[in-house]
This record gives structure tokens, C-alpha cells and sequence, in this order.
């Protein structure tokens, strides 16, 4: 049987995951906890996003001190922006060490060498997300996605659909970028031919996007079952019904795809945590309701382990092996 060890974080759980064998929460408090024996360092004062790097070894986090850094295991922290009094609140991690941030408009893109570029955009930044190879990023936005090559003169190219785009995720094999909306809806785009992909009927903002292990699946949040949308067929999912995992009176508020099984964690806004099989829809508890709506969760690299948070601060790491 799972079993949970709780950890105590001050505030809203902004990031739970692990660095190598280390859990690691980040408040929006602007505090960094480390392990479950709650060890602590406040990098901000407030953090707005936190980000692992690709390697799984350390931590981005943008805050409302206008900086963004990056923070290893042991509590290192190294300086990789400073911003002013701008408030970063969008960040994504790429290949080579890269790092996309954004206040406001502007977008920037520092390189692992510390050459930084720099983007204005039309409207405000929604989210950001790199493509799985090379340097190159998608920018959410008003009225659609704009997709950048830092360092080159060339304008971003633009893909476009009417109303606000307020995330962005790349399938693993880089072929299609998917949006979260202000309405309540999912829009997609096929980049190899510019197919739009509309995905709607959720009765909330999605929050929370998850790849499954092998890209066949996008997960999401936003209704009483985890929504997963299948990217296996010709035509992505237009004309397919997608999974329903893990229903529910209550709202899902996130979803993390295991690393390399077909399963998925699958938080609640009453705390609950399930863990669930695509091929069955076989469930299994790892935490019972309490202290406020899940507001992060993340696997170690072994997928044997998950550490989760909640909006009132409550924390922990559910062992699947017992």
C-alpha cells in the first residue's frame, strides 16, 4: 500500500517535485523546502513560478522581486536574471540549460552561456513552453501563439485563434502546440500543416497539463475526471472521445502523467489523490480529501515516488511502494 509522508510548507504550494533523489517544494511565500524534514530557504518574497530543468537537477523560480533563479539540491542559489521591479510570473526550462521568462509583454530567453534575448510581444505573455529540440519557444498570448528562434532576426511565426491563451504545452515529438483558454477550452494547432484542434466542454479554466509517457495522451484538469485528449491517431483528437480518468463529484486541479507508464496522479480540489491507469481506468488511492485543493505534483525520476501540495501549505511524498 502507498504510503504518505506529510510536510509542512508555508503557503500555497507552488512546486512539488524532486530534485535527483531530493523532494522540493516551493511556496508562494517565496520559501523552498527541502526533504520531508522540512530543511527551508526563502530565495524570494514571493515566488510566482518554479520550474524544474530538463535534467531533473535543479530548480528555476521566477518571483515579484523581478528576478529569476536557479536553485540546486543543497540549497544553492545562482542568480540567472534580475529584472528590476518586474514581476516573473511565466518561466520555462529547455534544451542545454535554457531558461524563457516573461513579465508583461516581454519575453526573455537566456542561453546556458548567459547570452540573453529579448522579445516584445503585442499583449501580455499567457505561458511559455520550449520545443523538445533546438532553441526555439512557444509564446501564449492574446489571439494565439507566437513561435520564437531567439537569436535570429526572423519575426516569430504566428499561429492564431480569436480569444486569450493563458498556457502552452508541446507534444514530446515537438509536431503539435496545445493551449489552455480563458474560455474554458483547449485549442491545438498541427504544425506540420497548421490543423486546428478544438477541445472544449470543461466547466472551468485548465490549469494543469500532463503528456503521458510515450505522447499518446495530453491530461488535463478543469472538470470532475481528468480529460485526455489522444494524440496517437491521424488526426489527433478530432473526431475521438477522450478518456475520462478518475470521476468524481469533485474538480480535478492537477494531473502528472508517470514517467514512463501509462498511468497518471491525479489531484482534487478537495485534496483527494488518485492514481490511475489509462488502458483500464484502474484506481488507486494515494491521498484521502483534506487541507485545501491540490496545487502541485510531481514524480521522481523513478516514478516510484510523488510529492505533492495543496493551496493551505500541507505537503508531502506518497511512496508507491509502501
Amino acid at each position: 500500500m502507498p504510503t504518505v509522508t506529510p510536510v509542512t510548507a508555508p503557503g500555497y504550494v507552488v512546486f512539488a517535485g524532486f530534485l535527483g533523489d531530493t523532494p522540493v517544494f516551493a511556496s508562494g511565500e517565496g520559501t523552498v523546502t527541502f526533504g520531508t524534514a522540512g530543511r527551508t530557504e526563502k530565495p524570494h518574497g514571493g515566488i510566482l513560478a518554479a520550474v524544474r530543468d530538463l535534467d531533473g537537477r535543479t530548480l528555476v523560480t521566477g518571483g515579484d522581486d523581478g528576478r529569476v533563479l536557479r536553485i540546486t539540491e543543497d540549497g544553492t542559489v545562482t542568480p540567472l536574471a534580475e529584472k528590476g521591479r518586474k514581476w516573473i510570473d511565466q518561466l520555462a526550462t529547455g534544451p542545454g540549460g535554457a531558461v524563457a521568462f516573461a513579465s508583461g509583454r516581454t519575453v526573455w530567453v537566456r542561453e546556458a552561456s548567459g547570452k540573453e534575448h529579448e522579445l516584445t510581444r503585442p499583449r501580455a505573455v499567457g505561458g511559455l513552453a520550449f520545443f523538445p529540440k533546438g532553441l526555439r519557444v512557444a509564446i501564449a498570448g492574446y489571439n494565439g501563439v507566437g513561435l520564437w528562434f531567439p537569436g535570429t532576426t526572423a519575426a516569430p511565426q504566428e499561429l492564431e485563434w480569436k480569444g486569450s491563451h493563458i498556457a502552452v504545452t508541446l507534444s514530446p515529438d515537438g509536431a503539435n502546440v496545445v493551449t489552455s483558454m480563458q474560455e474554458n477550452a483547449l485549442h491545438g494547432w498541427r504544425l506540420k500543416d497548421g490543423q486546428h484542434m478544438r477541445m472544449s466542454g470543461y466547466p472551468v479554466k485548465v490549469k494543469s497539463l500532463s503528456w503521458s509517457a510515450k505522447g499518446r495522451f495530453l491530461a488535463s484538469s478543469g472538470a470532475g475526471a481528468s480529460v485526455c485528449w489522444p494524440f496517437h491517431f491521424k488526426d489527433g483528437p478530432m473526431g475521438k472521445r477522450p478518456l475520462e480518468l478518475g470521476p468524481r463529484q469533485e474538480l480535478v486541479t492537477q494531473v502528472a502523467c508517470h514517467p514512463s507508464e501509462e498511468i497518471a496522479a491525479i489531484g482534487y480540489d478537495d485534496g483527494m489523490i488518485l492514481l490511475v491507469r489509462f488502458g483500464d481506468g484502474e484506481e488507486v488511492l494515494l491521498r484521502r480529501p483534506g487541507d485545501g485543493p491540490i496545487s502541485a505534483l510531481g514524480w521522481n525520476r523513478t516514478g516510484l515516488e510523488l510529492a505533492f501540495g495543496t493551496e493551505t501549505g500541507a505537503a508531502g511524498v506518497v511512496d508507491l511502494a509502501g
